[in-house]
């Protein structure tokens, strides 16, 4: 790839704090600008006990399944010292989440072989015959719901153990298109559907922002806002190296 293939571009990236920074030396690699505006802030639960008490039947469980590295981040330090059975397994929905639960000596842990996400887990054969099965849903507040009810839906007993919260930081899209009056903004990168939901939310009225490229790398998360007729372009492939060329050949096409 060209090392200059973003020269004078304006990126903005809106993952969290802390997630950003490989792409964003990426992008800085290929010549770009970032612009950190991030649309999620994870925050810790301001009281645990409920969780506490969620995970205190997890050794009657056959599944915990991990849905991001937040939720491991958040949640295993107080999973780790309850006397888990060996029986009970682990599953993740994509290899940095399985990564982050090394960390805390969980090896084998399930996770999709191609796409990350809630469907490529539930299309494991592992996540089929789950009848009668106790699984258990680590998670911040709220989020989607397939998961869960695809696994009911197969008769699976579900709990969720939300461990984490993800409020919206930002209050002024406009402060975006005012960051720099002698550059435009050339692309935004949007990675979770959440995510995009706030951007969308704040969008109303700004229709400046529909001359901007939308990198995202779901083809969930590019169906709303190409419904409302926004630009945008789906990365062919998970990961950060994926998301670098959605934007050179969004920028340069």
């Amino acid at each position: 790839m060209n090392a200059n293939s973003l020269h004078g571009r304006h990126i903005v990236i809106t993952r969290p704090v802390g997630q950003a920074g490989k792409l964003s030396q990426l992008i800085q690699d290929s010549s770009g600008e970032v612009i950190a505006f991030p649309l999620i802030e994870i925050t810790p639960l301001s009281d645990y006990q409920a969780f506490e008490q969620t995970i205190s039947e997890l050794n009657h469980y056959d599944w915990a399944i991990f849905i991001s590295s937040n939720a491991v981040q958040n949640g295993m330090p107080l999973v780790s010292k309850l006397a888990l059975p060996p029986t009970l397994r682990f599953a993740a929905i994509g290899p940095s989440t399985a990564d982050e639960l090394t960390r805390f000596g969980i090896q084998n842990t399930l996770i999709p072989e191609h796409r990350f996400d809630s469907e490529s887990l539930l299309a494991l054969p592992e996540m089929q015959a789950v009848n009668n099965q106790h699984i258990m849903i680590f998670r911040g507040i709220g989020g989607r719901e397939v998961l869960a009810d695809t696994l009911k839906a197969r008769g699976a007993n579900v709990t969720f153990a939300e461990c984490y919260q993800r409020i919206n930081p930002q209050k002024n899209l406009s402060l975006l298109n005012d960051h720099d009056k002698n550059h435009a903004l050339d692309a935004i990168v949007v990675t979770s559907s959440e995510a995009m939901r706030h951007l969308l939310s704040m969008a109303n009225h700004q229709d400046w922002l529909k001359n901007v490229k939308l990198c995202v790398n779901h083809a969930r998360i590019a169906e709303e806002p190409s419904k409302l007729g926004f630009n945008v372009h789906i990365a062919t492939a998970p990961g950060d190296e994926a998301m670098l060329a959605c934007l050179i050949h969004a920028l340069n096409d």
